[in-house]
């Protein structure tokens, strides 16, 4: 059985020169690196979640206006941490975080071959899937909306993520057949995390690294690899 292991702080951007909990478009562009056109994406985004959010239960409604930190911020921390993914596989997508964001940051983005990025967005509710799916066409994101359970899809991708979706032990069921083809997986976790890997030691054996979140104190990011059934 591999221990956790703690790493040093991924992100080279000094989170310390702008308080998260009081990030803007300009703070979250010095952090992210973001473009001009991306910082535009993004607000785009923001509007049509509020929008929707008033319809049907996408993020919690006070959160909204900490888009930057809490949702757009804790989601972009994870692309320094795979510079080199192309493709990336979201379950449990909801209302975008942290897939939308990743695909917003990797538009355009070509590597030498000549292939895009890509970004699966798999979600088993449709309403869910009416909202994703109308951001990546009014933004023209290189994702693809999947209307279906996280186990039942079959691909393969660089890595796999999720966000408050499941308890890790259910959580790595849903990605275990992406891993199986050669994912890494990287989850956004909150201050249960280690509990949550103690928990799912039952039923799987894998390696985990436990990152820091960038986003929030209590946060954690877990980077996982080798997985197989205990």
């Amino acid at each position: 059985m591999s221990a956790a292991r703690a790493l040093p702080d991924p992100i080279t951007a000094d989170p310390g020169s702008v308080d998260p909990a009081a990030l803007d478009a300009a703070g979250f562009a010095s952090l992210a690196g973001a473009t001009p056109e991306q910082l535009a994406d993004l607000a785009r985004f923001e509007t049509l979640l509020g929008d929707w959010n008033g319809r049907m239960n996408l993020v919690g409604p006070a959160t909204l206006p900490q888009f930057w930190s809490r949702h757009a911020w804790d989601s972009a921390q994870l692309l320094p941490l795979a510079p080199d993914a192309r493709t990336w596989a979201d379950l449990g997508a909801g209302a975008g975080f942290p897939g939308l964001v990743l695909a917003i940051l990797l538009n355009g983005r070509a590597d030498p071959g000549g292939q895009g990025p890509r970004v699966h967005l798999v979600e088993s509710m449709a309403k869910r899937c009416r909202f994703l799916a109308e951001v990546v066409t009014e933004l023209a994101l290189p994702a693809q909306v999947i209307n279906a359970r996280a186990e039942d899809v079959k691909l393969k991708v660089d890595v796999v993520t999720a966000r408050a979706v499941a308890p890790l032990t259910r959580l790595l069921s849903y990605a275990q057949p992406f891993m199986a083809r050669g994912a890494r997986a990287l989850f956004l976790k909150g201050q249960d995390a280690e509990a949550e890997i103690a928990e799912a030691r039952a039923a799987w054996r894998f390696d985990v690294d436990i990152l820091p979140s960038q986003s929030d104190p209590r946060g954690r990011i877990l980077s996982i690899e080798r997985l197989s059934r205990a």
